[in-house]
């Protein structure tokens, strides 16, 4: 059975751990750190955070901080419920139970302000096909609030950081997937909000293009608390400085990349994943 959340403002790793032969039940540790830097408020607090379709849990009970500075890498197997606790953060689903806070506001009580500090990169992304990039992009500055000038200034930073300016009067519907992809990440980068949720940002990118963006996620993470929701563990190595694993709705694993890889005697990231969130051997 899966460990419980660590509480609040504790980090660590719990990991249930077989030897070469295989994977079993075995002794769980729990290695407690302090989950903020000193002096750092966190920019998001997520605490005994649930989601129920019916009978099936979604998210069970998950709890974690990340204050500014910190990229987290939020891993887990397809249906682990990573977009779920996501989509939760960013107010787009209701928890059953547990609060979620950006820079302070509740996404449910307070859902205005917090998402003045949040930038949202959805699973998909979905955009309106027929605009022009500049024209979306626009769009998506006015409705938040950005007109004239400061409209037109928020654009062009996010065309440039995001390496949008040759496609920039292109419908999106004509773009390639990886292309659409950066519109999307465009958005969320717009009012250079301290929080940033990405799931998936790199999906659909060329090695390339994933270069581009890793790079410009290390540039922004000094200043922000930077979430990034995956499966693709070679994005942790790249970009996180933290990583939790996520497993049927539980937290498994919270640590920093180099300390999970320790717990394997391969030292690769993938075996402590497989050993986490598969319940026996292969």
């Amino acid at each position: 059975m899966l460990a419980r959340a660590h509480p609040r403002g504790q980090r660590g790793l719990i990991l249930g751990y077989a030897g070469l032969g295989g994977l079993h039940r075995a002794a769980v540790a729990v290695f407690g750190r302090s989950g903020n830097r000193a002096g750092d408020a966190a920019l998001i607090e997520i605490e005994g955070l649930t989601k129920r379709f019916g009978t099936f849990t979604a998210v069970d009970r998950v709890s974690f901080t990340v204050p500014r500075g910190e990229v987290l890498g939020f891993l887990g197997p397809n249906g682990a419920g990573k977009s779920t606790t996501m989509r939760m953060l960013a107010g787009f689903v209701t928890p059953t139970e547990g609060t979620a806070r950006v820079a302070g506001f509740d996404v449910q009580t307070r859902p205005v302000q917090a998402r003045r500090e949040l930038g949202f990169l959805p699973e998909g992304a979905p955009t309106y096909p027929d605009m022009t990039v500049i024209g979306f992009l626009g769009f998506c500055a006015g409705v938040r609030g950005y007109h004239g000038a400061a409209r037109n200034r928020r654009v062009e930073q996010a065309l440039a950081l995001t390496g949008l300016e040759p496609v920039a009067v292109q419908p999106v519907e004509t773009l390639s997937k990886g292309f659409k992809r950066r519109v999307g990440l465009a958005q969320a980068l717009l009012h250079d909000p301290p929080v940033l949720v990405l799931d998936e940002p790199t999906d659909g990118l060329d090695p390339n293009q994933k270069h581009e963006v890793r790079t410009l996620i290390r540039r922004m993470a000094p200043e922000k608390a930077i979430v990034i929701s995956t499966h693709i563990l070679e994005e942790v190595d790249a970009v996180c400085t933290r990583a939790i694993v996520i497993a049927a709705g539980r937290i498994v694993a919270d640590d920093t990349p180099a300390a999970l890889e320790r717990l394997h005697p391969s030292g690769r990231l993938d075996d402590v994943f497989r050993a986490l969130t598969t319940k026996q051997a292969a």
